[in-house]
């Protein structure tokens, strides 16, 4: 270790990066230098993009910026990381070196449209910044015809949101009184809604669906997309307006740093721990199995876990204690559907089975849910 002071890098300033970081600096002396990289300097959670596409949030008034974290004691550095040396303790970003005693890598996803040939000519990404406040234009423009949501790739991050998309836009559609003239379909490579929540959790989503006429299409993986119509491994479909879900893939400096191969996440058990000492993988960058085919979803209350976990962790060993934190695999993810919210309630390492429970939906669920990210960005930033 350095001898002048201890230095925890953290690479992703999201859900797990600020937990992780603030757990750290709440609880560690000055000299431990703790500093967050990231390539853009704000944050905002995903779940805002909802609400963009609902009317009632804008980008500009929901992000907050990532510098804010230095009066905290937190070091802020604002660029794009561009190699991992784990060997040599060392990160590159685009104009600097940095050296670390502790490594946690937070880099979320990338999200891969390219992946599926016609859809970024054909199709409005559900999940890109750039796209929301079109297809918030886009809803208010659409009078009649055929709407189409697609996830395709899996796994993906947030996975009640694609659902929350439909059921939200639904309401909206019928605000303007042209839902009747609105057929609504959703295709998912998946057989059931939400597998990560088991097969009682993914009806009750389905209910929620053919409820309000939204037809639920599942085992429907998408092989391309043409101007107005879907490619399926077994068959095609016709769409006015396409808004799909694009798969997910790792940032390239993770694959080229030997963390994962490529299409795949970096695999580290409860501790999040990697092949390399003192690195750490947590949120969605990672593939935390929970049995041989289910591992825990990529949403950011895991990702706050999992950050609060190794931060446990990194302060037991600094402080020569002994490591015992493990993620515990608890939390839940909000069910949105215009006025009124569900919730998910999840207990993935639950003995003998993860346990799942869906509470129907009410506004005061809805509540919850703006109450949760302000709590976050009070505590966070």
């Amino acid at each position: 270790m350095s001898s002048e002071f201890t230095k925890i890098l953290i690479l992703g300033g999201g859900f797990g990066g600020l937990a992780a970081a603030n757990e750290l600096r709440n609880n560690l002396s000055d000299d431990v230098k703790i500093t967050i990289v990231d390539k853009k300097d704000w944050f905002m959670m995903d779940l805002v993009k909802l609400w963009i596409i609902k009317g009632t949030r804008t980008f500009e008034l929901s992000k907050r910026p990532l510098n804010t974290v230095t009066k905290k004691g937190i070091d802020f550095v604002n660029e794009e990381v561009t190699k991992i040396d784990p060997k040599n303790n060392l990160v590159k970003t685009t104009s600097k070196e940095f050296l670390y005693d502790y490594l946690i890598i937070s880099l979320g996803v990338e999200l891969a449209p390219e992946k599926i040939p016609g859809l970024s000519e054909n199709g409005f990404n559900l999940y890109d910044i750039k796209h929301v406040e079109l297809i918030y234009e886009r809803i208010r423009d659409f009078k009649s015809g055929k709407l189409a949501f697609a996830i395709m790739g899996m796994p993906y991050k947030c996975p009640p949101a694609p659902f929350e998309a439909a059921l939200i836009i639904n309401s909206v559609l019928k605000k303007q009184n042209v839902r009747n003239s609105v057929q609504i379909d959703f295709y998912s490579p998946a057989p059931i809604t939400l597998p990560a929540a088991g097969p009682e959790v993914s009806q009750q989503v389905l209910d929620l669906l053919c409820k309000e006429n939204i037809n639920f299409h599942g085992s429907s993986k998408t092989v391309s997309v043409l101007p107005n119509k879907i490619k399926f491994e077994n068959g095609e479909v016709e769409f006015d307006l396409l808004l799909a879900v694009p798969p997910h893939k790792v940032p390239e400096t993770v694959v080229c740093s030997g963390f994962a191969k490529l299409g795949e996440f970096i695999n580290v058990n409860r501790d999040c721990k990697t092949v390399y000492e003192r690195v750490y993988a947590i949120g969605d960058v990672n593939n935390m199995l929970v049995t041989e085919k289910l591992a825990v979803p990529k949403a950011g209350i895991f990702a706050e876990g999992e950050g609060i976990t190794v931060a446990q962790n990194i302060i037991s060993k600094i402080r020569k204690e002994k490591e015992s934190a493990i993620f515990d695999g608890k939390g839940g993810c909000f069910v949105e559907m215009g006025e009124t919210a569900g919730y998910v309630e999840v207990d993935m390492f639950a003995q003998p089975n993860p346990i799942t429970l869906l509470k129907p939906p009410s506004p005061e669920h809805m509540g919850e849910k703006e109450k949760f990210e302000k709590d976050r960005l009070e505590k966070w930033l």
